[in-house]
């Protein structure tokens, strides 16, 4: 009776060190402003009822059993995987968002951050709180889990994770994101090109007047108006996109 319990007990750890590997990486969750009691209770329910769908495949909890804790190091870094996926693909849109802040003027004065400790600027935070927030409402978080439970089919507790081919995921992960992001910020990058061309041909036929600081406040508005009339569309294909990045980070 006690053997079986303690395999019970051995396989709920496993599961847990995968979810909670998984919650410390993912955006949202791994926030500061998120208390880690509740990062610790939500990993330890969802453990709960993933475990009680798995099979029995802890290896000997004897405490002899030196593979214990190598399968414990191996759920920490395919649930950390998982979860780098997303952090990576939010990164990216970070990026993208912040060059164009820059571009526009609107990187001189930087602000609180919605993740990591590092402080951004207005429209970096503004643009990844709104997309943070669609991803939440449109439960990505279901998503991950759902790709992370999936992974007990090619990667069972006992087996050792193919870091090559992890490597070469958070590679292809990495690609992606940055293309994607590249494509929902060009038509901020295309009106900083031409503004700034437009501002320094002036500048050089003026020199005496200071057309930089003129023009600052008129590229701000162009800013704001193509954000205005961008955001929806950019936050969709944002959201539409995550389930490729996932289908890329598991092949």
């Amino acid at each position: 009776m006690i053997e079986y319990l303690v395999d019970d007990v051995t396989m709920f750890f496993l599961v847990f060190c995968r979810i909670g590997g998984c919650f410390m990486v993912l955006p949202g969750l791994s926030s500061m402003r998120v208390p880690v009691q509740v990062r610790l209770y939500m990993a330890l329910t969802i453990s709960v009822a993933v475990a009680s769908f798995l099979a029995p495949q802890s290896p000997e909890p004897s405490p002899e059993n030196s593979r214990l804790l190598l399968a414990i190091v191996n759920e920490l870094i395919i649930g950390a995987y998982f979860g780098l996926i997303v952090r990576f693909y939010l990164l990216a849109l970070e990026f993208i968002v912040s060059g164009v802040a820059m571009t526009v003027g609107f990187g001189g004065m930087l602000g609180a951050p919605i993740e990591g400790q590092e402080a951004q600027s207005a429209l970096t935070s503004f643009v990844s709180f709104s997309a943070l927030l669609m991803l939440f409402m449109l439960d990505f978080h279901h998503l991950v889990l759902g790709a992370l439970i999936r992974t007990y089919d090619l990667q069972p507790i006992q087996a050792l994770p193919d870091l090559r081919m992890m490597l070469v995921g958070i590679t292809d992960v990495l690609y992606e994101s940055f293309l994607i992001a590249l494509r929902l910020g060009s038509p901020f990058i295309a009106f900083a090109i031409i503004a700034n061309l437009t501002v320094g041909f002036i500048n050089k036929l003026a020199i005496q007047i200071p057309i930089y600081f003129i023009a600052l406040p008129f590229m701000l508005f162009g800013a704001l108006v193509i954000l205005y009339f961008a955001i929806p569309h950019m936050l969709h294909l944002f959201v539409d996109a995550l389930p490729i990045i996932m289908e890329v980070g598991l092949k």
